[in-house]
């Protein structure tokens, strides 16, 4: 492995050795409600070396113990997890800067100033478990509110993907060039979504998540509207890819914005409701983009639409959206001390990273791609995933053959057809959030740990679900005879599947590689999105070479195939994780690793365990030579 991932693991092994020797010493801490213990810890918590301290292995450094016995289970958690946090950061190796040039005078004839006495001592952290600087301490209204605002922001980026789907006849008319070539217009725009999040997720670790969705909005906004009044085909299929490289911000970084708002008992309802937003936006626009370019409107109205929406949602972010990552927060207390106790070594933890490109690229594209083709886990997964991605955008040209072709809709009526694709798509939102109490005395009966498999279950119900869906649509679809009825209500199965096996997939992929979980998404965008991208070029001569009922009994034998993948892993998971170089191997979450006690963060003065505060606590057993 790299470097960088070794010092990753040693900085993991490091929080374990720190937190079980504090608690080893201390007395039991007054026991806090599971709701309120876990938080997405702030890498300005984290301490830094004194001048004076001596560094080990690699460079990481050592948080003094003074006030160790002071703190609350709560910052300890805090504490422990940003040292992971912050040695994931793109900059925060002094080693990606070597410099071989000599170093400048301080100037005017001055001498270096001496080293600051404790550099710990003027690190800036939150005040507490209640800061209210943090933002899971903020009220309930505004988080809802932060939540329904972004959910908005979201929505409008996935809603602009596919609404361009009713206008690409229009276009390839007035462009005069072929289906395939209006149907670029959503397959660059979705071109977009994979290469976005490789710019937009490391800025929002280093900037701060208000600023990149505020950056975004605005060019996604811009580009809507230039692909609206783009006078050239060049000129309009550019401003899509733009448009969705901008869009996918929101993609990749609200929903880190809900792990910073919620704790461990409600995140999970939260990134369900998040993903519910994600995948019934493509859904949502195709009827309405059919009304619009039948009317006296136009195709453009569609992307002036899109643009109107982003506008509305460039203001919202602008003027009512708060920080919430920690380490941000963080900068403008220190900021703030600074200038008004003119204290100039007063810092935050963040303000110590430089941005190194050689890193940015390693940590941004070399490792997803190491993940993606070299761990079993994310490769099957991932393609098990693209397929059923490719296969949401292929719906779009799919359905107008059925229900324009042969049962002679316009194209608002066939789209109101996807309204099946989305019920479904709700009911398994709704399944996922029933089975969260079930989850959660898994999570308790097994001290704190989670073990990924316990997410496959409903990945394999999906998988055959969206079997069933793409035959039941093929079959009941291609004969004027059968009531529209019974192709729409195929989508009841489909998007039940394609909603089940994103949303546990996903979190399978966040649970079996906890620090390298954000490598693994990545690398998963990328193949899934290429595959978004990539399959409405071939649908429509697939489906008038084959016919309706034969290519969708192509499709449907191809995700038949890839059911057993999701089984595979629920019984063999266990095993390929403990032989994989990233995975890492907890006490309690593999088989024949044997559970310690390492939850002492969590213990209450009546002896019981706070699982939700041992499930952030660092239980990493990953030996060294696997680096």
């Amino acid at each position: 492995m790299e470097e960088v991932d070794r010092e990753l693991i040693r900085a993991e092994l490091d929080a374990q050795r720190h937190i079980s020797h504090t608690t080893t010493h201390s007395q039991p801490l007054p026991r806090r409600p599971s709701n309120e213990v876990e938080r997405v810890v702030s890498a300005s918590s984290v301490s830094t070396s004194s001048s004076e301290a001596p560094r080990e292995r690699g460079g990481m450094s050592r948080i003094p113990t003074q006030r160790d016995l002071e703190r609350h289970p709560t910052e300890l958690s805090r504490i422990n997890t940003a040292r992971s946090q912050h040695s994931a950061t793109v900059g925060r190796s002094i080693k990606s800067h070597p410099s071989k040039k000599p170093l400048p005078a301080f100037g005017a004839g001055k001498p270096f100033p001496p080293q600051l006495p404790n550099q710990e001592d003027y690190v800036v952290e939150f005040d507490g478990p209640d800061d209210p600087y943090h933002a899971q301490n903020w009220s309930l209204k505004k988080k809802l509110l932060t939540a329904a605002m972004l959910g908005y922001t979201t929505m409008t980026s996935a809603f602009a993907s596919s609404i361009f789907s009713a206008a690409t006849p229009y276009v390839a008319k007035e462009f005069n060039v072929s289906s395939e070539v209006g149907i670029l217009g959503i397959s660059l725009f979705v071109v977009g979504f994979a290469t976005g999040p490789t710019f937009w997720a490391p800025l929002s670790e280093l900037k701060g998540r208000r600023l990149p969705i505020v950056i975004a909005m605005f060019g996604f906004s811009v580009f809507s509207v230039a692909c609206a009044t783009g006078k050239d085909l060049q000129t309009v299929l550019i401003c899509r890819f733009f448009a969705g490289f901008f869009g996918a911000c929101p993609l990749a970084v609200v929903a880190a914005v809900f792990s910073d708002m919620f704790n461990n008992a409600t995140r999970g309802i939260a990134i369900t409701i998040f993903s519910m937003a994600v995948f019934t936006g493509p859904l949502l626009a195709p009827f309405v983009g059919g009304f619009i370019v039948q009317s006296y409107l136009g195709w453009r109205w569609t992307m002036y639409i899109a643009s109107i929406m982003g506008w509305v949602a460039f203001i919202l972010d602008l003027f009512f959206l708060s920080e919430t990552y920690p380490p941000v927060i963080l900068i403008d207390k220190a900021a703030e001390l600074r200038r008004r106790t003119l204290n100039w070594g007063i810092h935050a933890k963040q303000e110590e990273i430089e941005v190194d490109f050689k890193e940015l690229i390693q940590k941004n594209f070399t490792r997803p791609m190491r993940l993606l083709f070299g761990e079993p886990i994310v490769t099957l997964l991932s393609i098990y995933m693209a397929f059923i991605y490719g296969l949401l955008y292929l719906f779009l040209t799919a359905y107008p053959f059925v229900f324009m072709g042969v049962h002679h809709f316009n194209a608002g009526q066939s789209g109101l057809a996807f309204f099946g694709m989305i019920i479904g798509q709700l009911i398994a939102g709704t399944v996922v959030l029933l089975d969260q109490p079930n989850y959660q005395r898994k999570l308790a009966a097994n001290n704190g740990v989670p073990i990924p498999e316990w997410r496959l279950p409903i990945v394999i119900a999906g998988g055959v679900a969206f079997t069933g869906g793409i035959f039941w649509f093929g079959w009941s679809g291609y004969r004027a005879d059968v009531h529209w009825i019974v192709p729409a209500a195929s989508g009841l199965l489909t998007g039940f599947g394609l909603m089940g096996i994103f949303l546990q997939a996903l979190n399978y992929l966040v649970d079996a590689y906890l620090m390298f979980a954000a490598s693994a998404i990545a690398g998963n965008t990328f193949l899934r999105s290429l595959c978004g991208a990539g399959f409405p070029l071939f649908s429509t001569y697939m489906f008038n070479g084959l016919g309706i009922e034969w290519a969708a009994t192509l499709l449907g034998c191809v995700a038949a195939l890839l059911v057993p993948i999701p089984v595979i892993f629920y019984l063999y998971g266990h095993k390929i994780r403990a032989k994989s170089h990233f995975a890492p191997t907890l006490p309690g979450n593999t088989p024949g690793i044997a559970s310690e006690s390492s939850n002492d963060t969590a213990v209450g003065e009546d002896g019981t365990v706070d699982h939700a505060a041992a499930s952030v606590v660092p239980k990493t057993n990953i030996e060294s030579e696997k680096a």
